[in-house]
């Protein structure tokens, strides 16, 4: 079965409560229920883990080298703006990479229109809402390599 690695970065555990005029009130479960059950009709199986903390985001990426994921679906949040080091893991892996953002990120503050992830994906979805996972997955699974 083909694999699909979904990671949520910090702060997305709080997706439906934390600022939902910003990110909408869909809860984290259900963006990954929805990634299941479509990735599931095209034979493909999806896992999806989030974390508040880069060291496991990072094992997560590393691990994913030797699996047999064939793509990558990362919304790194915060760290987007910041982790060189999640860049590095993303380098070292040899599938596709799409990056994902609830809100467009060039509307808001200027810090956030810097994305080190951006320099490694093969593609960028931004201001879609929990519809740019899916349109991510799509992607994937239209054009897995």
């Amino acid at each position: 079965m083909k694999k699909i690695l979904v990671l949520h970065g910090p702060n997305l555990n709080l997706l439906g409560t934390r600022q939902p005029e910003i990110y909408g009130r869909e809860t984290l479960e259900d963006i990954n229920s929805g990634l299941y059950e479509r990735a599931a009709l095209e034979g493909w199986e999806v896992s999806c883990r989030q974390s508040n903390h880069e060291g496991q985001l990072i094992d997560w990426i590393q691990a994913a080298r030797l699996d047999g994921t064939a793509a990558i679906i990362i919304n790194p949040a915060a760290y987007t703006h910041t982790s060189v080091a999640i860049l590095d893991a993303l380098n070292a892996f040899e599938g596709r990479v799409i990056e994902v953002h609830l809100s467009n990120v060039h509307q808001r503050e200027s810090f956030r229109h810097h994305s080190y992830v951006s320099l490694r994906a093969d593609g960028v979805i931004a201001g879609l809402g929990s519809q740019g996972y899916r349109a991510a997955l799509e992607a994937v699974m239209s054009r897995p390599g």
